[in-house]
């Protein structure tokens, strides 16, 4: 994708590709600014997966949903990443007691961590036809970003694929311990949440409500580009990174989204910030909606927090 700088007489300039010499170079600048470009907390860096299943991991992170998260930089296309993925997500699902305790090390004993969608980010400048078609076939986890960087100062960084499939109502997912995390307590069983289990004992009037919420969220971008995520507190909308989060009360719908209140566009004064107040969702602006009238006014919010992943 060619990059134009626009002058002050109204001309343009292209900003020529620079490429990254050295793929740790890349690793570098992602690791120094995780949850800026993912969203995703930093644990580790290089970490060796021991002597049964010899390998590196380039970095080990969680994301803001709890997700345990991978992430594998590479310079070309030619590399087999994917199944480089595969293997060390392997590794992570029959080593949770070990990512837990670096977890714990690197964001404090009280971290939470959902075991139901480990992801795998790998991050290559271009991917090929056959590895797009390759993880779409797999249906795990698996994503592919590329990036590229313009000058000395630009980067651009684009999802080209990211699995958005639900699991179906009611699923479980088991997953064998090593002996050495029999001991670790409830994470024999993983639970993976549907839709049904949110709209689940709630009036009409309230699901009616988040249907319409839900139309109009999906619909702010081309279709499948918005992955939407459900866990046991709330169902999350992510481009990217995350930008709303939506749980279903008796009368009411929480919304939060991942936009600073000081940033956001509020005529009709429907926001508060919650960033010192406990709450579900990972965005720290909170509205509350009751009444099908204001649907347009918080779509109006919504879009607004949609567009800093743009």
């Amino acid at each position: 994708m060619p990059l134009y700088l626009i002058k002050e007489n109204n001309t343009v300039t292209q900003v020529k590709p620079s490429p990254y010499n050295k793929e740790r170079d890349v690793q570098k600048l992602f690791e120094a600014n995780l949850e800026d470009l993912l969203d995703v907390r930093f644990i580790a860096s290089e970490f060796t997966t021991g002597d049964r299943q010899r390998g590196r991991i380039d970095t080990l992170g969680l994301d803001k949903d709890g997700y345990p998260t991978i992430i594998e930089f590479k310079k070309s296309n030619k590399e087999n990443i994917i199944n480089q993925g595969l293997f060390y997500l392997d590794w992570l699902v029959d080593h949770r007691g070990d990512f837990t305790l670096i977890a714990q090390k690197a964001c404090g004993s009280g971290v939470k961590i959902d075991w139901s969608r480990p992801r795998v980010i790998l991050i290559a400048e271009s991917f090929s036809e056959y590895d797009k078609y390759a993880v779409n076939r797999i249906g795990t986890n698996i994503e592919l970003w590329t990036y590229r960087k313009y000058g000395d100062s630009l980067l651009y960084l684009d999802s080209l694929f990211v699995a958005a499939s639900q699991p179906t109502k009611g699923t479980s997912v088991l997953i064998p311990n090593e002996p050495e995390t029999q001991n670790l307590p409830g994470e024999d069983e993983v639970t993976i949440y549907t839709i049904d289990d949110h709209t689940q004992n709630k009036s009409q009037e309230i699901i009616s409500i988040f249907e319409q919420l839900r139309e109009g969220i999906l619909g702010l971008a081309e279709e499948g580009e918005i992955i939407e995520k459900t866990n046991k507190n709330y169902i999350g909308y992510k481009h990217g990174k995350n930008f709303c989060e939506v749980h279903l009360q008796t009368k009411t719908i929480q919304i939060w989204l991942d936009i600073s209140t000081t940033e956001i566009d509020d005529p009709s004064h429907l926001v508060r910030d919650v960033s010192k107040i406990g709450h579900h969702g990972t965005g720290n602006s909170e509205i509350r909606l009751s009444d099908a009238n204001e649907i347009d006014s918080v779509m109006h919010l919504i879009d607004q927090s949609f567009r800093l992943t743009l």
